[in-house]
């Protein structure tokens, strides 16, 4: 043991009648398209995708929706956004109006509540409908509690062969090599001890999920020489409790993971959901969404007692990689784009070394909500001193409640940093915070620092007034507050 998110033709319609593409006439030939990302409780992720059918190239356009009474956009990204009541009206930016003949490009929204767009228009030609042409990649809510507790959306009740039991190391192991797209690998209670990782990739239509309430799985490794940047490689066991590696589409629940290097590892594996897991007493960070991981979520879950060795490296759940790091894990244009990534409902603390939620550089929109953070044992090490650091872009944090308690070095809450990339982005900025509480126990300074308000003119910070802290050295934040 260790101490360690409506397309075709302008009259077709899907055979399931989800969608209508409408393409606009006037030239150049735009289509948009509408599919939800992702869908929690109390709203959803939008995208509309943008492409030129013509013949020569778009040099703007313009996507018009209503939204019904009770659903809003709380924040959009990658378009100019206007609104008048419940209409909504998207323009391009300076950098993604013009769209090549074949070209593509698009934008997003999260919407608080519900409803669905309705009376979209692309440059002014109607598009009818409102229903979004797929299923939503991420769960919609089945079930409701204090703790905003949801059910994940997997493939309907496997059938014996779906299901694959196992109750040794030896068979997880044979199973995380094997397993199919829609099968579930079913853990029985038990502590499991080893190396497991997969690269077998679940599709939209059918997840592959890993479930095991009394699971306990721990990894006494790792042993032999690591590769230069990590991947599977013979010899080499990683110490990781969970190590996904080009592996989409993994529903994870009910299990633990303890006494690892890692926790978990999400590598270029996106729409993996994390549901109900446990995660406690590892040598550095509890979860790891990395190498454009994106569209991720993680929710209902606990994290505590991480960064057992390397303090400075404890973090609850880190989002993307350091800029430092992207010769390793940028594998999105030489970034790593862990993008539209969901923490909601989770508790994390105490005893978590770093950040609960680390946010880094070049990864936009995200959605922090209704987590608790128990800050007691933040360290410092290596500027970890807050529940929550944002270096990426258009993140919405809100409804999440924040108490610290001695002993621990805590500076702020929340904190922004805005580190220079290559390719240069506006790290940092454009993020939003809402109805946050926060108790600082005397010791924080702010509740949320914003470190540079000039860095971020073209892309604010906001901090609205619906945010409360107590027991704050210097207060609510240092930046202007919004109303």
């Amino acid at each position: 043991m260790r101490k360690r998110l409506w397309a075709v033709s302008a009259a077709a319609v899907t055979a399931a009648g989800l969608g209508v593409v409408v393409t606009a006439e006037a030239a150049p030939s735009v289509s948009a398209t509408f599919t939800q990302s992702s869908v929690w409780d109390s709203g959803y992720g939008g995208r509309f995708a943008l492409a030129n059918t013509g013949d020569t190239a778009s040099t703007s356009w313009t996507v018009e929706f209503d939204l019904p009474s009770g659903t809003t956009v709380s924040n959009s990204w990658s378009s100019v956004m206007t609104k008048t009541g419940q209409h909504y009206k998207f323009t391009n930016t300076s950098t993604n109006g013009k769209i090549k003949p074949g070209g593509t490009t698009g934008f997003g929204f999260n919407a608080a509540g519900l409803g669905l767009p309705s009376g979209c228009s692309v440059n002014g030609a109607p598009c009818g409908g409102g229903t979004p042409t797929t299923t939503p990649t991420t769960p919609t809510s089945t079930t409701t509690t204090s703790t905003t507790t949801t059910t994940p959306t997997t493939t309907s009740s496997p059938s014996p062969g779906d299901t694959i039991n196992v109750s040794t190391t030896a068979q997880l192991q044979a199973a995380l090599a094997a397993v199919n797209p829609g099968q579930t690998i079913k853990l029985a209670a038990g502590t499991y001890h080893g190396s497991f990782q997969t690269s077998r990739a679940g599709t939209a239509a059918k997840p592959i999920s890993l479930t095991g309430s009394g699971a306990i799985l721990i990894n006494d490794g790792p042993a032999g020489d690591p590769p230069e940047c990590p991947a599977p490689t013979a010899g080499w066991d990683s110490g990781y409790g969970l190590w996904l590696y080009n592996a989409p589409y993994w529903n994870l629940s009910g299990f633990t993971v303890r006494e690892s290097k890692k926790g978990i590892v999400a590598d270029n594996s996106p729409h993996t959901v994390i549901d109900g897991v446990t995660v406690d007493h590892v040598d550095e960070e509890a979860v790891h969404f990395r190498k454009s991981s994106s569209d991720s979520l993680i929710r209902n879950s606990k994290i505590s007692y991480t960064g057992l060795v390397q303090p400075g490296y404890g973090e609850g759940v880190y989002l993307g990689s350091a800029g430092s790091n992207w010769g390793c894990h940028g594998n999105s244009g030489g970034v790593d784009k862990g993008d539209r990534i969901q923490v909601i409902g989770n508790h994390f603390g105490p005893y978590i070394a770093a950040e609960a939620i680390d946010v880094k550089e070049g990864t936009f929109n995200g959605l922090i909500r209704g987590n608790t953070f128990d800050g007691q044992g933040v360290t410092g090490e290596n500027s970890a001193d807050s529940w929550v650091d944002v270096k990426g872009i258009g993140y919405t944090i809100e409804g999440n409640t924040g108490t610290f308690t001695t002993p621990g070095k805590f500076a702020n809450g929340y904190e922004t940093h805005n580190p220079g990339t290559t390719p240069a982005y506006p790290n940092g900025c454009g993020n939003v915070w809402r109805d946050n509480k926060s108790d600082l126990g005397g010791v924080g300074e702010y509740a949320i620092k914003i470190t540079s308000v000039s860095q971020c003119k073209e892309q604010p910070n906001v901090v609205y007034a619906s945010n409360t802290v107590t027991r704050a050295v210097k207060g609510l934040t240092n930046a202007p507050v919004t109303p």
